[in-house]
């Protein structure tokens, strides 16, 4: 009888403590939800091994998730490629955490380009976003706003539709730019008050 009791404790611990778990996935313990691949986004990149030592990221490139309103407002500067979320500070930094350069996608000015997002939660939403560095940004300090041409060069509005696990659209790629750029994707949720970031290493 002790022991049927003891199993019993134990049983009922071990359901508690198991909706406990579904209690803090349900209200959002769990925030992960979509990330770009093409062109692959630094994200990206740590989870597939491309670049280490990268932390957290590495088991969540769906989850670079902050306040929406960029440009006006959202993440701070020198935050704008982790979301301002704080356990993915190595996506700012200039250089990959291993200490090289990220690694770039070849793409050409004045070409479509077709953008493609990768989604474990389908939210609803507002629209896509996408902006790219100026010529002559600088290289050697985290991203800013002050790098980047603030009219996004792609807007694609989504009309608070949700979008499939796997969503790809085509747009003009800017003239003018060579070297190495970055392309800043925001997906700005329709409701809620936040939108997922990534960032994307290119080379015109």
């Amino acid at each position: 009888m002790r022991t049927r009791t003891r199993l019993s404790a134990l049983s009922a611990a071990v359901l508690g403590m198991a909706t406990a778990g579904a209690f803090v996935l349900s209200t959002g313990g769990a925030s992960g939800h979509g990330y770009t691949d093409l062109p692959v986004s630094r994200q990206k990149l740590c989870q597939n091994g491309s670049v280490t030592n990268c932390g957290d990221i590495q088991w969540e490139p769906q989850s670079v998730e902050g306040p929406k309103g960029f440009p006006g407002s959202g993440p701070g500067d020198g935050q704008l490629c982790s979301g301002g979320n704080s356990r993915f500070g190595q996506l700012n930094a200039p250089n990959t955490p291993s200490g090289g350069a990220w690694p770039t996608t070849k793409v050409t000015g004045g070409q479509s380009y077709t953008f493609r997002w990768q989604f474990t939660a389908m939210h609803a939403t507002s629209d896509f976003t996408y902006y790219v560095t100026k010529q002559g940004w600088n290289q050697n300090h985290a991203l800013a706003r002050s790098d980047l041409n603030l009219t996004p060069f792609l807007s694609v509005p989504y009309n608070g539709q949700r979008p499939p696990s796997t969503l790809s659209h085509s747009g003009t790629l800017p003239k003018g730019l060579s070297g190495h750029h970055v392309i800043l994707a925001v997906w700005n949720v329709a409701d809620t008050t936040n939108a997922f970031y990534a960032c994307s290493d290119v080379t015109f």
